[in-house]
């Protein structure tokens, strides 16, 4: 059977996204939650349990003259709660994983979500990843528009950029161009002081200024074999090449199916002698590396490098004793 509190989303999912009025015997058949083989009286007395819930959280449900329920978008509000350090990182946490699920069809208005319960956690001892789990939708939207214009119009942009080592240094390109990968924009141009093609992630950009002199006059021309595609890599694989390192990661033997598709994208992998997989590729990012087998596992475990692996266990056990594991 299932849980009461996912009835009552199925059923203020159901209710939000309805075109038009529903009777109560269609949410009946419609939503799932409601047994089937429930006689009518109990379904009334459950529905009606429901319906006052969704109420007290905020969610105005009206009833035409034909006993048909909607929901008043206009007099909908999310009831206030109030959340601890620890509820708040778990709700992040459980948030972030459905950032990166490709079924999930919501991911714009879960980060609005996950940024306001920010300030939950900000003077925690909650671990910084987990307050750096997602970034600030709207600020990120702010500086993909400037830096698509600028790329446009051949401008010049500088910037502040906080690297993964959380150092902060101003740097000036000449975008080439923007991608979306993984809910995460980048953006690819010529770092004029390294004289070198680098990629940047936009969240981790600040204070971003288009150079306005001669606004109608190109800064620079895009080389002609320019394809921003050639960039695309996985989230690890972006910093410093001085930072680059051999990764080692195994998939076990009842998660080998989906090595395949993930190592896909670069590196090499070996089986062993027990079934599992071991997959090699090169990385810049530790923290990011930690990410991508958490968020692809059970099934995966990083071996390689050990003080990153050592890093990830140390992690996932802090995690764990927070939240009384």
């Amino acid at each position: 059977m299932t849980d009461p509190v996912e009835r009552l989303v199925n059923l203020a999912f159901y209710l939000a996204h309805a075109r038009e009025p529903v009777s109560a015997e269609r949410i009946r058949v419609d939503v799932s939650g409601y047994p089937a083989d429930q006689d009518t009286e109990t379904f009334l007395r459950m529905f009606e349990r429901d319906k006052d819930a969704l109420r007290e959280s905020g969610f105005a449900i009206i009833v035409d003259d034909e006993g048909a329920y909607s929901v008043d978008p206009a007099a909908t509000f999310a009831a206030e709660i109030e959340l601890s350090a620890e509820e708040a990182a778990a709700v992040r946490a459980a948030g972030t994983a459905l950032l990166d699920d490709p079924s999930f069809p919501l991911k714009d208005s879960l980060r609005l979500a996950l940024a306001k319960i920010a300030s939950a956690i900000e003077s925690s001892n909650v671990p910084s990843a987990a307050r750096l789990a997602d970034e600030d939708p709207v600020r990120q939207g702010e500086s993909v528009a400037a830096l698509v214009g600028a790329a446009e119009h051949r401008k010049r942009v500088s910037f502040s950029y906080t690297n993964s080592h959380g150092i902060s240094a101003p740097h000036e390109i000449e975008p080439y161009g923007l991608f979306l990968h993984d809910g995460r924009w980048y953006a690819v141009g010529r770092d004029v002081a390294k004289n070198e093609v680098r990629t940047y992630t936009v969240a981790r950009m600040s204070d971003i200024e288009v150079n306005g002199a001669k606004p109608k006059s190109a800064d620079f021309e895009r080389p002609a074999d320019f394809d921003v595609a050639a960039y695309v890599r996985l989230a690890f694989q972006y910093g410093p090449s001085a930072d680059e390192f051999e990764a080692a990661v195994r998939f076990e033997p009842s998660a080998t199916w989906r090595a395949k598709s993930i190592a896909s994208a670069g590196g090499t992998t070996e089986r062993a002698a027990d079934g599992s997989v071991l997959w090699r590729v090169s990385a810049r990012d530790r923290n990011r590396l930690s990410r991508f087998v958490i968020e692809n596992g059970p099934g995966l475990s990083l071996i390689e490098p050990p003080d990153a692996a050592e890093a990830l266990r140390a992690g996932l056990e802090e995690v764990a004793r927070i939240h009384g594991r």
